[in-house]
């Protein structure tokens, strides 16, 4: 402090404090060597409490108002300095202005995962965070307890320790609520309400409160999101079988809109449809379980000698069906479902064709001679 300012503050008799910083709780007021004029007028704004430190001990707090300073009302700095009769000369005091405003949208959140045993995931981790408000409730108590003599108090000091409270309180909420980890998002407002009742006391043991906290999200690993998108996917899809058979059927269409080379396309689109249908009917048919695990593949034999390899499609029943051996079509012609008029199909076709203008399947539809008269 300069020589100018040591002789302003020996005739300055207004104690106040305009906050403009937002984050401050609590400011010294400076006067040389703390010296205070009997008759000074304090002045302590809305949302504001002057707290009077003599000699390392909490003497007087004043709430919002204005006062002029003497012997009444100071009564515990008067009981303290033994002043009986009143006094006139200037009396030395640390001022400490103490904002009581709510402090809002402070940060809290947990830094490590939180380790916990889920009723239909097993033990899993979470991470969690959101916001709540401070305000100091009794300025003597949070003087005394977290101030210190520190001139300039911000809330940046004491938002850590706000924050280890409410991480502690809030893993313990979680670990004895059994609420699985799907419905969580549905109780972060039970949950936020019991933390702030569960911390309450702990605060008050630095003479502050929290009027409001809020839990804004709790999550889950990355890894464990993916797998659980995964599964909700499975779950739009349904019935997978089902699923391949219109996959198959979508390929067909987008075939024969000319998607991709017209017949050819058709029939590549056709064949791919059916080996995945086969597959996954074999995943997902009698007997099959989605959820076992796959068997080692069998090697499939070779196709036998003479046309016993299964090269043929056909539209049966107003679907596409196959593969078939030749034996096979010549059951079906045999049983009237495969007629002349019935399209099929194999690889080397541009496009499906009626059975009856294949000259290979033309034995198929040619009736018996008749039987020699007797």
């Amino acid at each position: 402090m300069s020589f100018f300012d040591s002789i302003f503050g020996e005739f300055v008799d207004v104690i106040d404090w305009t906050d403009d910083t937002g984050d401050t709780l609590v400011w010294r007021f400076e006067r040389h060597q703390n010296a205070i004029k009997h008759g000074a007028k304090l002045t302590v704004r809305e949302a504001q409490s002057a707290v009077f430190v003599h000699e390392g001990r909490v003497a007087d707090v004043f709430q919002p108002g204005m006062y002029k300073l003497h012997t009444n009302n100071l009564p515990i700095l008067s009981t303290l300095q033994h002043w009986d009769h009143g006094f006139e000369s200037p009396f030395k005091s640390e001022v400490y202005f103490v904002s009581r405003r709510r402090f809002t949208d402070l940060k809290w959140g947990t830094r490590n995962p939180v380790m916990l045993r889920d009723p239909e995931f097993g033990p899993i981790r979470l991470r969690a965070f959101g916001t709540y408000t401070l305000r100091v409730t009794d300025p003597g108590l949070f003087l005394r307890e977290i101030v210190g003599t520190d001139g300039e108090f911000t809330t940046h000091e004491i938002t850590d320790q706000l924050r280890n409270v409410i991480v502690s309180r809030f893993t313990h909420a979680l670990a004895t609520s059994h609420v699985p980890a799907l419905d969580l998002a549905a109780n972060l407002e039970d949950l936020s309400a019991f933390i702030k009742k569960r911390i309450e006391p702990d605060l008050a043991a630095y003479g502050v409160e929290t009027p409001m906290l809020l839990i804004e999200n709790i999550s889950l690993p990355p890894e464990v999101e993916k797998a659980l998108d995964r599964r909700t996917a499975m779950g739009v899809v349904g019935d997978l079988k089902k699923y391949a058979q219109f996959q198959a059927a979508e390929a067909l269409r987008a075939s024969a809109d000319g998607e991709g080379g017209g017949g050819m396309a058709l029939g590549a689109g056709m064949g791919a449809g059916m080996a995945m249908g086969h597959q996954m009917g074999g995943m997902f048919g009698p007997g099959g379980d989605a959820g076992a695990p796959a068997s080692a593949p069998v090697a499939a034999p070779p196709p036998l000698p003479g046309g016993a390899r299964a090269r043929w499609h056909a539209a049966l029943d107003g679907a596409a069906a196959g593969p078939f051996t030749d034996a096979d079509l010549r059951g079906h012609a045999s049983a009237g479902r495969l007629t002349v008029e019935t399209l099929v199909w194999r690889a080397g076709l541009g496009d499906w064709t009626p059975a009856g203008e294949l000259r290979e399947l033309a034995g198929l539809f040619q009736s018996p001679p008749p039987l020699p008269a007797g």
